[in-house]
């Protein structure tokens, strides 16, 4: 993209822990990506935990990550950990495993 350099897009990936399965949580997780343009997916892990990978805009996987924080998810987060990284590509949409 013309003038958008690597630093200001980013890789989130996120853990999730607490009551997220079962609840409507990665359904809510991608209806938020995608209104910020993310792409990626949330996925069910073993131990109660969602598996946050969303790619786009520094700034809006910021805000993701806001979100993911924010006490108003469907169920209850414990916790949450997070990794930045430089964007691998490839993805399109967003999507719940």
């Amino acid at each position: 993209m013309p003038g958008v350099t690597d630093s200001q897009q980013a890789r989130l990936t996120a853990w999730v822990h607490g009551r997220v399965q079962g609840v409507g949580f990665r359904w809510w997780t991608r209806s938020r990506a995608l209104e910020l343009g993310l792409v990626g997916s949330a996925t069910n892990r073993p131990g109660s935990r969602v598996e946050v990978v969303a790619e786009g805009s520094r700034e809006a996987c910021a805000k993701l990550l806001a979100a993911l924080r924010s006490g108003e998810t469907p169920g209850y987060v414990d916790h949450v950990a997070e990794q930045w990284s430089e964007p691998k590509g490839g993805l399109t949409g967003f999507v719940e495993r």
